[in-house]
């Protein structure tokens, strides 16, 4: 399962090369862009981006360039890219923009990527979006920031002039979860839950707002979920109390705990927690989670394990893609050959579900590093006919050192 190497976009105002898609600003500085923006009276668009995101690249190489989104962008916004990391192989205007970009970093919070702000006419911040997104979807996303009724910094404001207001609040806490404002959607989540009577917590629209309010153990719509599963299950989906139960659980009384011992203490961390929780049936989340858990320790046989006990939970509903990555994950660590065999397993599993050339590659070099090189050998030369340009080389190298009894894994 080789990773795609896309074009990373290093310059900071790079304009697309199509010329139906967004056109952004470049060879200019903050105060031209916002006096463009004035005489315009146009709000701006501003693309946080750094080199190595992943998201970042999809949005540059893949949305950006679409006609219809440089149709909307282009009228409605000044548009701007940002390189808010720093590489060896920056050029001058990248450079030039590094003290602006920590200052962006510093003054609007910009901790995740790709982070898109939006500022009014007169350069005042009114709404952010984490995260890029398909077309349609990220236009929609664009346009909240046009209109002062779902600007999230505009209703942030009007929350703080009346932060015990309901209906208010219920707004802001749904802002702020798709924003990725946690400390602001717990306070005005918490803020409903407060002035707000049993009866009206549960109903379909307040549930899941408990269920992204209720991260730890200690926040008060963990209790109301708590106290009220059946109701919370009648209103969502059989076992949903459970599963946002759990996940808590293991986020404030597991992980804190694992975290830092150098021992392996889950199994009895997890006792320990049951007995507190009995009424919270934390299995299937167990089950994720430890897979993820034995990664971190690089423990491969008990990563194998957890991984097998995983996939017995989740049934027919495993997805080709999971098997894929279990299987990377053994063959790019792991030498065991009891590992290699159950990661060829999963990748087999992974192409009755699903035939398609990242999986076959994945499944090829599983069988070469297991030793089983004549098929690894036709498995990657069927990738290979499956691959798209842009993997077909890749695909070719590999296919390469296996005809001559060389590793297609890193070796010390």
């Amino acid at each position: 399962m080789k990773k795609l190497l896309l074009l990373l976009f290093t310059i900071p105002f790079l304009a697309i090369g199509q010329e139906k898609g967004i056109q952004f600003e470049h060879g200019t500085t903050w105060e031209k862009v916002k006096a463009k923006a004035k005489a315009e009276n146009k709000h701006i668009f501003v693309d946080a981006f750094t080199t190595w995101c992943g998201p970042c690249k999809y949005m540059s190489s893949t949305i950006f360039p679409q006609e219809k989104v440089g149709t909307f962008f282009n009228k409605n916004f000044v548009n701007l890219k940002i390189q808010m990391d720093e590489t060896e192989g920056d050029n001058a205007d990248v450079k030039s923009w590094r003290a602006e970009a920590k200052r962006f970093a510093k003054d609007y919070a910009i901790t995740a990527y790709p982070t898109f702000l939006i500022f009014d006419p007169n350069g005042e911040l009114v709404h952010r979006i984490v995260g890029g997104g398909e077309a349609d979807q990220f236009i929609a996303l664009a346009g909240e920031g046009l209109n002062p009724e779902t600007q999230y910094v505009t209703l942030l404001k009007k929350f703080e002039a009346n932060p015990t207001d309901v209906a208010t609040a219920k707004v802001v806490a749904a802002a702020a979860s798709k924003a990725y404002d946690k400390a602001t959607a717990d306070k005005a989540l918490g803020v409903v839950i407060d002035n707000s009577s049993m009866d009206e917590l549960l109903t379909k629209e307040s549930v899941s707002m408990l269920g992204r309010a209720a991260s730890s153990t200690k926040s008060k719509a963990f209790d109301v979920i708590r106290k009220n599963k059946a109701k919370v299950d009648e209103l969502t989906k059989p076992g949903y109390a459970d599963q946002i139960l759990g996940i808590a659980i293991i986020n404030s009384e597991i992980v804190s705990k694992v975290r830092g011992s150098k021992e392996d203490i889950l199994d009895q961390v997890v006792a320990d927690v049951e007995k507190t929780y009995a009424d919270v049936d934390m299995k299937n989340i167990l089950a994720s989670y430890k897979p993820n858990y034995y990664a971190s320790k690089k423990n491969w046989p008990k990563y194998r394990d957890a991984v097998n006990a995983y996939i017995a939970v989740l049934g027919d509903k495993t997805q080709a893609s999971q098997y894929n990555s279990f299987a990377w994950t053994i063959f790019e660590n792991c030498t065991d050959p009891a590992c290699l065999d159950a990661a060829i397993k999963w990748a087999e599993a992974g192409l009755k579900k699903e035939e398609t050339a990242a999986l076959l590659d994945t499944y090829a070099n599983v069988l070469h590093k297991a030793g089983k090189t004549k098929e690894a050998i036709a498995a990657q030369e069927k990738a290979i006919t499956l691959a798209d340009a842009q993997s077909k080389a890749d695909y070719e190298k590999t296919l390469a050192l296996m005809k001559k009894g060389l590793p297609t894994w890193e070796t010390e």
